[in-house]
């Protein structure tokens, strides 16, 4: 069998956050099983391009990837040099997989795809959600969506990364299939050696930097917690929006309760591990890689119920919802930090569960076998 990856951004490109290393996970898991994977993407990396010669066929952790120069540098993503050899190569793959919707690299590389008659999974990544339209754009998108994309998608297998995802497809298209798998999601090989902090509580959020996670919400809750706190923001986003939310911390007057980071990678697990609760306060989140490596740590888990992964964690008494304004977020961190048998339990079982529900080795017999019902029909 062989599966052909199409994403507008592939890694190195962090900057685009989660779904890009859900789809280099996806990839790299393929081909240690054996399966013949490629990947096409563009050079793009937020405003600017990846330091990559366009065209050229490299191994990227044991993927074979081909970036393309796009001539747009927003998040259109137009790549001409994509589609051409798309055309051409279409044929030789027995499953093309689109990661994400909402830019023309998804789009024409499904067109060309289905008049080329090879089956198409499209993972929206989030981007067929009300918020995604309602959210920016929302004119365009809706006359792409009936004038174009709905006839495409419907034509396509759907693969949602939770329940919450599938049911807002499920609303608004009639594909061929909507198949439910979670993300894959990198954990450390081996437990943290090192020690945690103990007296203050300590919140952590991870992600992103950007108006849909909610951080101005938690930031707009802590004047309102009655007990001493340390607040680490880790990520990164648009200078002027993070610049805002700075401000917004200064007329609340907690800036000194709160440490920015910045993006980090390697050093991510290593924060989740000292802090005491991770909050995620998102307006929408279709799948949320940030909960897994939370938890894979042992630190509970605050969430919106607009995360998707949010039922999986309440089920599983591993973390709490709040609602999406400071009130809620506030009374329900009071709450959680006079919890500490709820908070010393999921310490102690949360690295476990994840493991065994999320373990690679099941999980990708759950895509193969994903591809190989599509290809067999």
């Amino acid at each position: 069998m062989k599966i052909l990856q199409i994403c507008a951004a592939y890694k190195p490109a962090y900057i685009y956050g989660g779904p890009t290393m859900s789809v280099s996970m996806l990839g790299e898991q393929l081909a240690k099983a054996g399966v013949y994977t490629e990947a096409y993407a563009t050079t793009a990396n937020g405003k600017g391009e990846l330091p990559v010669n366009p065209g050229e066929l490299v191994n990227v952790d044991g993927v074979r990837v081909t970036y393309f120069k796009r001539i747009t540098k927003d998040h259109s993503h137009f790549s001409p040099a994509l589609f051409k050899r798309l055309w051409k190569e279409a044929q030789g793959f027995d499953v093309i997989h689109i990661h994400a919707w909402w830019n023309l690299v998804s789009l024409f590389s499904c067109l060309i795809a289905l008049v080329r008659k090879v089956p198409v999974v499209v993972s929206p990544r989030g981007t067929l959600s009300s918020y995604s339209f309602q959210n920016k754009n929302i004119g365009k998108k809706w006359l792409i969506h009936h004038l174009l994309g709905k006839l495409l998608l419907n034509r396509c297998h759907i693969h949602v990364t939770s329940n919450q995802e599938g049911e807002a497809a499920n609303s608004i298209l009639i594909p061929k299939s909507i198949i439910d798998l979670p993300n894959f999601v990198k954990l450390p090989v081996t437990s943290p050696l090192f020690n945690r902090s103990s007296g203050i509580f300590r919140l952590i959020f991870l992600s992103r930097i950007e108006a849909k996670k909610g951080l101005d919400i938690l930031i707009n809750a802590l004047p309102l917690l009655t007990f001493p706190y340390k607040l680490t923001i880790v990520g990164d986003g648009d200078i002027n929006y993070v610049n805002d939310l700075k401000a917004l911390a200064k007329k609340n007057a907690n800036e000194e309760n709160i440490r920015w980071m910045g993006f980090q990678n390697e050093d991510k697990f290593k924060l989740l591990f000292e802090n005491d609760l991770l909050v995620l306060p998102s307006h929408d989140e279709n799948f949320g890689n940030v909960i897994i490596e939370s938890l894979s740590q042992g630190t509970a888990v605050l969430v919106s119920p607009f995360v998707g992964l949010s039922d999986y964690v309440t089920e599983n008494n591993l973390g709490w919802q709040c609602e999406l304004n400071p009130a809620s977020v506030s009374n329900r961190i009071n709450f959680i930090h006079q919890k500490q048998d709820a908070l010393n339990f999921i310490r102690e079982n949360a690295p476990a569960r994840i493991n065994a529900d999320f373990d690679e080795g099941n999980l990708i017999k759950r895509y193969m076998d994903m591809y190989n019902n599509i290809v067999n029909g």
